[in-house]
Order: structure tokens, then sequence, then C-alpha cells
């Protein structure tokens, strides 16, 4: 898929959201890149031949204190893996949301162990 396709669904994924919390992303920029790089796999404890879709590297609203001049957080959605996840546009148009959605939650202050029960309460695991 072209980028700018990607790009598209990125940003269809992010005008999706709720209103109530497209109000409250503050400071954080979302970016596509095709692969993670070494050094983003090795913070999050991840090895080559491991995947990774997304990544939110900064510090969640929860946790911001005197938070002043800073640079901005970042959430990167990584193309090519989602991609090679995925079997067609519309399997990648929805694993783009969801990543989206994720990445976006860990800037709000809610870890993997409460997706996963978000989930997990939804029955979708």
């Amino acid at each position: 898929m072209k980028r700018e396709r990607f790009e598209k669904l990125v940003a269809k994924a992010i005008d999706e959201l709720p209103e109530e919390f497209l109000t409250k992303m503050e400071n954080v920029v979302i970016v596509v890149e095709n692969y993670p790089s070494a050094i983003q796999m090795k913070d999050v404890g991840l090895h080559r031949g491991e995947t990774l879709l997304g990544l939110y590297e900064g510090i969640p609203l929860t946790l911001r204190e005197d938070y002043d001049l800073v640079p901005p957080d970042k959430i990167t959605i990584f193309q090519k893996p989602i991609e090679d996840k995925c079997r067609s546009e519309a399997d990648i148009a929805r694993e783009v949301r969801e990543v989206v959605r994720h990445e976006i939650a860990h800037h709000f202050g809610i870890d993997d162990a409460r997706l996963e029960e978000i989930a997990r309460e939804k029955g979708e695991l």
C-alpha cells in the first residue's frame, strides 16, 4: 500500500475517535514509519523477528506535573508490520484503527494490562 493511502487510514482512525478524547489529546504527534528502529524495539523489550505495530513514547496525561516546554509525545504507527499481518485493505484499515486506539490509550495512561482486561470484558480476547 502506498504511504499516502496508509496515512489516510491513520487520519481516519484519529477522526473517528470520540470527541471527548480528541479534545483532551495534548502535546502529542502521530507519525507513520515503515518499521521500528532497533532502539525502539530494544526500549520495549522486543528482539529481531518480533513484531511491533505501534509505539507510544512520552509522558501519559495521568503522570504529567509541571509539564511545560517539553517536546510532544510521539505515537508511531508502523506500516510494514501492519501490512505483513493483514490480508486485505479492509484488514489493514481495521488493524490501523485498533493500533491507533491502543497507542492513544497509552497517552491517556491506560497500560497494556488494562487494555487486555477491557478487551476480555468486551469479549474481544
